[in-house]
């Protein structure tokens, strides 16, 4: 049998390499995705290989996360329950893909991961394995009665790695787990189990990565100006830069103004309630931004339109269902939403808050003229709003006539005093 396997070099997979070889009498290959996370790659082939796995793939796929995953999402507004940008959710699809891809081209048997059999990782590869390579077969470590018998914790995970010469840096309590890739980092379990602890305690601060903390950020504003075509960000303060680039600037900037803290407790797709705390520093600004361009650019039945599917389309990401064929047709309607959403958006950015300072395009529908209070002539005709609102108004009229107006509306009384 043959095994890709995803794979960190952290403590878990550095124990599965070994554990699946040794389980399955399998050959091993690992598998790295570089998503902007950050941490030093280099040294993952000559580790897995170490471990025990027979060949080791590093793929660099920044630019491919942001540019076919990430500004997707981002022209859809994507927010998974009003708060979670989806970070960690819309890097497995692209991570089981890339795998699925290895898997081909290695002729192996089955693909393999280290996700814990509590949390929503599991199911996003699964399913996307799933859509992408059926005839694979899946082996999922901690769904297996055996793994979890031989390592009920971290103690029995590094003495497993002491015993068998794996080269691992962990200890046997983490204060909580990380995960972190170009749209955010995100900081789950351990103290932040308890949805009563506050993470931003002083003595906590150095849990964050890449926002300060929007009370330390600089006493000045700082301003941006956006620049979008057909939905996407292509340039910043008139400088014009491919997606990934756009994304790394923007967590710059965002981060040292505080921005993009999150502390939620969401619904699980495998149907419990978990606390998470996330930084989102590029991806909340992007999103921002975005939104307002639309404001100025977008027809209001389609935008409301639009709107209404944005829960779905969240969902569908977030319990891994990205290469579903109701997603694809989500896509292909939100990316024609976008052939308007044209033009400049200018933000200030002040200690953790967002706001838009500044909207402009050339296929703007705002008209001065029409909305202006100071009696300017234009095509809106303050007398047809007469007929517009008595039709509006007309069902209720009908309602009242027919039905009668119900006692509760009244049963407040409000003090009346005539003077």
């Amino acid at each position: 049998m043959k095994v890709v396997l995803a794979y960190s070099g952290g403590l878990d997979t550095s124990v599965i390499v070994k554990w699946i070889k040794d389980r399955f009498n399998a050959e091993v290959i690992t598998f790295a995705a570089d998503v902007g996370q950050g941490e030093e790659l280099s040294g993952l082939a000559q580790k897995a290989k170490a471990t025990g796995a027979s060949a080791h793939y590093t793929v660099d796929l920044k630019d491919e996360f942001v540019s076919d995953f990430i500004y997707p999402m981002i022209r859809a507004n994507a927010i998974y329950e009003g708060q979670y940008y989806l970070g960690t959710s819309i890097a497995r699809p692209l991570i089981a893909k890339v795998q699925v891809e290895i898997a081909r081209k290695e002729n192996a048997d089955a693909v393999a991961h280290g996700a814990t059999g509590k949390g929503n990782d599991q199911c996003r590869f699964e399913i996307s394995y799933g859509a992408l390579a059926p005839d694979l077969q899946i082996i999922s470590p901690w769904r297996m009665a055996d793994f979890r018998e031989a390592f009920p914790g971290r103690s029995e995970m590094i003495e497993y790695c002491r015993k068998h010469n794996i080269n691992v840096q962990a200890s046997a309590k983490k204060p909580y787990s990380m995960d972190r890739n170009m749209l955010h980092i995100s900081y789950e379990a351990g103290i932040l189990e308890d949805p009563w602890f506050d993470p931003t305690v002083p003595e906590n601060k150095d849990m964050f990565k890449t926002t300060v903390a929007p009370e330390d950020a600089p006493d000045k504003p700082t301003y941006l100006e956006l620049e979008f075509e057909n939905g996407d960000c292509v340039a910043i303060d008139g400088v014009r830069m491919k997606p990934s680039e756009v994304l790394m600037r923007l967590n710059k900037i965002g981060g040292e103004n505080g921005i993009g803290r999150v502390d939620i407790v969401e619904n699980r797709f495998v149907g419990m309630k978990s606390r998470g705390v996330y930084e989102t520093p590029g991806g909340t600004i992007l999103e921002f931004a975005h939104r307002n361009m639309e404001t100025l650019t977008m027809d209001r039945e389609l935008m409301h339109l639009r709107d209404s599917l944005i829960p779905k389309y969240a969902e569908l990401i977030y319990n891994g269902f990205w290469y579903a064929p109701e997603r694809e047709a989500l896509q292909a309607f939100i990316d024609k939403s976008q052939d308007t959403v044209t033009g400049t958006v200018r933000i200030k950015l002040y200690k953790g808050n967002l706001t838009c300072v500044g909207r402009k395009s050339p296929l703007s529908l705002y008209d001065a003229n029409i909305a202006s209070m100071e009696g300017v002539k234009s095509e809106y005709n303050q007398d047809d709003a007469t007929g517009f609102i008595k039709l509006q108004a007309l069902r209720l009229r009908q309602r009242a006539r027919k039905q009668g107006v119900s006692d509760k509306i009244f049963a407040a009384k409000s003090t009346l005093v005539r003077e």
